[in-house]
């Protein structure tokens, strides 16, 4: 069960399993909200069954002094589930603090009991501490998941099967798909893959990029008491479409005095402050001019940089996280985005939906997001019945099958304008265009089969913006799906 992605089906499949008739059904699927023990009753029944378990098989194991290795594997698996989620709370105030802006710079005061429970559930006759169970490394690894829960939850709202299954990849993204491989050994190397964050403007590439930094390994020194950093201090951003090529290498590099004109003094770039644990994230990245590629490209192959006006050659230790809305395969071919960067770039990648696929796998999702933005304004109590009244005008004015071509951002605004003025006007025309009035353009009957499928290409991909996503929705080859747009604009143009 710990090595189960908390965001797949196979979760709850190992909860039944292990439950039998106790599983609870009711409020078993997790997908909008952490699981803790306190919340949910199968977590807790879990959680006690794990601790009658290590009872029973220390008094067992302490009177044969034998086992197998199958059963010592298990065994561990139980320690592990117990120990994450008896600490969980404890964690979570840390989380908390260090939110608030009160954390004490990664300093905790629980280890001590933490380190006697792992002693306690091990002390057993001829069993050593496997690997990466080490009591610092397994308290730093049990932080890192109450870190992602909350990062991955509290980024990104709703609970369509395409916001479960972008969870699902950004746990991946940061635990791999092997659990227990990551604890041995790969949470060291992490910073080692860079990843790509793909999707239309506005559907939250970067709150994406800020909970894959905050979920960060940071290392724990039983000496001192404290965590190698704060979590809520390692994420920097840039959105390099808003800055020219010599700004960009200053705020990534760093200056040295002289080295353009206003560099009045010596200046540290993001490459440079940002620690091992961190991870700086370029917006953008389908924007940035070829010459800065090239630095970046150096960046991600030997891990080095230059400031501007220096010489010095310094070392860049985070994880670098990069985000476009633009079809890098196509830039590639138009000569203005590099492949061999493209391929450093993408080891690994995640896909944001837009907010009309999310609402049409579940159109409820609309009522939760707009309580989720207006819980930024309002006070709590005045939540549930402006949200009602919003609901209400949206379906009213702007229709269910309202494209949001501006996603998330553009509900944000609808948002804002509603609890300003009481209404809200889009920038883009609400009449429905020709191409979208299926009505006026199947009735005379006159289209072959393949320009009604490019007709509705071109509408799937006026609603996603992406050939991507338009390939993906359709479950077709992203080469069909160019041809048939290229067709159809060369038909109708």
């Amino acid at each position: 069960m710990n090595a189960a992605n908390p965001f797949l089906p196979e979760r709850i499949a190992a909860e039944c399993k292990a439950l039998g008739d106790e599983f609870v059904s009711e409020g078993a699927e997790w997908n909008t909200r952490p699981p803790t023990a306190l919340r949910n009753p199968n977590v807790a029944a879990i959680t006690k069954r794990c601790e009658d378990v290590i009872i029973s098989v220390r008094e067992r194991w302490q009177a044969t002094s034998t086992s197998t290795e199958s059963e010592r594997a298990r065994y561990e698996e139980v320690v592990g589930y117990w120990l994450y989620q008896t600490y969980a709370p404890r964690f979570d105030e840390v989380i908390a603090q260090s939110l608030e802006g009160k954390g004490s710079e990664g300093r905790v005061n629980f280890f001590p009991a933490f380190k006697a429970d792992v002693a306690r559930c091990f002390a057993l006759s001829g069993y050593d501490l496997p690997r990466g169970w080490e009591p610092a490394h397994l308290f730093a690894c049990a932080f890192q998941m109450r870190r992602a829960f909350h990062a991955i939850f509290h980024s990104l709202v709703g609970g369509s099967l395409p916001m479960a299954t972008l969870r699902a990849r950004i746990w991946q993204s940061i635990f791999t798909h092997d659990l227990r491989r990551y604890r041995q050994s790969l949470y060291a190397r992490m910073g080692d893959f860079s990843t790509l964050i793909r999707g239309p403007s506005g559907t939250g590439k970067e709150l994406v990029a800020r909970a894959l930094a905050w979920s960060r390994y940071l290392p724990f020194d039983p000496k001192t008491g404290k965590f190698a950093s704060d979590f809520s201090l390692g994420f920097f951003p840039l959105n390099l479409a808003a800055l020219s090529p010599t700004l960009i290498e200053s705020e990534l590099f760093g200056h040295r005095r002289g080295a353009f004109t206003g560099a009045l003094s010596d200046r540290a770039g993001w490459m440079e402050v940002c620690p091992p644990t961190g991870a700086v994230f370029l917006d953008e990245i389908g924007d940035v001019d070829a010459s800065i590629q090239v630095k970046l490209l150096r960046v991600l192959q030997a891990r080095t940089f230059q400031p501007l006006g220096s010489t010095e050659t310094r070392r860049f230790e985070g994880k670098v996280v990069a985000a476009t809305n633009r079809d890098l395969p196509e830039e590639i071919r138009a000569g203005r985005f590099r492949e061999d960067f493209f391929y450093r770039l993408c080891s690994d990648q995640l896909t944001t939906p837009s907010l009309r696929e999310q609402l049409d796998a579940q159109p409820a999702d609309l009522l939760t997001m707009i309580s989720h933005v207006a819980a930024r304004f309002l006070e709590a109590e005045d939540v549930p019945s402006f949200t009602k009244k919003a609901l209400a005008w949206v379906d009213r004015v702007l229709g269910s099958a309202y494209p949001w071509p501006g996603n998330f951002r553009e509900l944000e605004q609808c948002v804002r304008s509603l609890i300003l003025r009481g209404e809200y006007q889009p920038s883009a025309p609400l009449e429905v265009s020709p191409l979208a009035d299926w009505n006026r353009l199947l009735e005379p009957a006159v289209l072959t089969a393949e320009e009604v499928l490019g007709h509705y290409t071109a509408h799937v991909h006026g609603r996603l913006g992406t050939i991507e996503a338009t390939a993906r929705r359709l479950d077709q080859d992203r080469r069909t799906v160019k041809a048939r747009l290229a067709h159809l604009n060369k038909a109708t143009g």
